[in-house]
């Protein structure tokens, strides 16, 4: 009887294959959103793990700022990580980072990149290796050296013929400056400065020959333990300051942000993102739903004559019951097998097209699937009841 009942619930959705169709639809959809909302979670939380792992757990940053009332530029200065090291106990070591964007080019080949100008520690603070060559050293950054480190990605676009760089020179904003170095591909990102896609220079050279006063400066330091974070914090800002000779009543005109500050403002953006577009998706899933509910309804009122037929000649109220019932889970589970393979596809796709940051996540398909069948149990239920309740003589009279 449990294959008489199934055969006649695909019988009857296939009788009507448009509607059926215009069913799933709303299924459909929201099972790839939910699929797609729970890749690029996945996809922006590798991206932070990504982006901040070059950082260790007591690192600080400090970088300019623009306070209220203010009028000029950030009175950051390079010379400010030699101030923090004189005036704070806690900071083990600092570095001054200038940041900019300029054209460079080898040969035929050229294009953007994110200019580096850091000291001889960079390196080391940053967690980065090289493949060959040399990073920045102190008499580079001292004599105002027009030497340059290259990310992997740097080499990849300016040496097309796999040309050993080092020793080679490049030209950054028309300047002649010599490769001795280059960095092992790391992905991280920090901001919108990927290393892989920078090159590093002494920054006194970027500085004065490069950057110029267009440059965003940060400094980098490090806290001699990571119980002391928060206490280097208040001692660096005490140094700055008074560097800065701000009165009491003036804001700073920097910001500070400790490693473990950033990655967690990071996450909480990736999540409240995850939690906008998981709602955007439920809600497409529920109006879906009531999508399919009315499409019961409406087959229930058609096959009213039919429904009074089958329980004249004996049938079951739980028959009824479930024979609709089936149709709804049906419609449900078909649209989400749908969903699941359209999202599966989706995802490669988007990755390759570089569209969005996106990861697969097995949460995704478990979760459409299994709200999409819900969907079809929990708004198929009530068309299914009304239907095996109808008295059978007047479902024979309804025409």
């Amino acid at each position: 009887m449990g294959f008489e009942i199934l055969k006649m619930a695909f019988e009857s959705l296939l009788a009507k294959k448009g509607r059926t169709m215009l069913s799933m639809l709303g299924i459909i959809i929201g099972v790839s959103t939910v699929i797609a909302v729970f890749a690029i979670g996945q996809g922006a939380q590798n991206a932070v793990n990504e982006q901040f792992q070059g950082l260790s757990a007591n690192s600080i940053i400090i970088s300019s700022m623009r306070g209220r009332g203010m009028t000029g530029s950030s009175k950051l200065k390079t010379t400010d990580a030699q101030i923090i090291l004189d005036n704070a106990p806690h900071i083990a070591d600092a570095t001054a980072v200038i940041q900019g964007n300029e054209t460079a080019s080898f040969e035929n080949e050229s294009s953007s990149f994110s200019i580096m100008g850091v000291g001889d520690n960079y390196a080391q603070m940053s967690s980065l290796d090289l493949t060959g060559g040399r990073f920045i050293s102190t008499e580079d950054v001292d004599n105002l050296e027009r030497y340059a480190v290259l990310g992997s990605s740097v080499v990849e676009t300016l040496f097309v013929n796999d040309e050993d760089p080092i020793g080679k020179e490049i030209k950054v904003s028309g300047k002649k400056i010599e490769v001795v170095g280059v960095l092992e591909e790391t992905g991280r990102g920090m901001g919108m400065m990927r290393v892989d896609d920078s090159i590093f220079v002494p920054y006194t050279t970027a500085e004065k020959s490069i950057l110029g006063s267009h440059a965003s400066i940060m400094i980098n330091t490090i806290a001699d333990d990571v119980a002391n974070v928060e206490l280097a914090t208040s001692e660096i800002t005490a140094a700055l300051r008074e560097e800065h000779k701000l009165k009491d009543s003036q804001e700073n005109d920097f910001q500070i942000m400790d490693a473990g500050s950033m990655v967690g403002a990071a996450q909480e953006s990736a999540e409240l993102m995850k939690f906008l577009l998981t709602a955007v998706a439920a809600i497409t899933l529920l109006v879906s739903g009531i999508g399919i509910m009315n499409v019961m309804f409406v087959t229930v009122a058609e096959r009213t004559k039919e429904i009074g037929i089958a329980k004249a000649i004996g049938g079951k109220q739980n028959d009824i019951l479930s024979q609709f019932l089936l149709e709804s889970i049906i419609l449900s589970m078909l649209g989400g097998f749908i969903g699941v393979i359209l999202g599966l596809v989706l995802i490669p796709i988007a990755s390759k097209l570089n569209l969005i940051a996106v990861a697969f996540s097995w949460t995704g398909p478990f979760l459409g699937f299994s709200f999409s069948v819900l969907v079809g149990v929990f708004f198929g239920f009530y068309p299914a009841l009304k239907a095996s309740r109808l008295d059978p003589v007047d479902a024979l009279r309804s025409e």
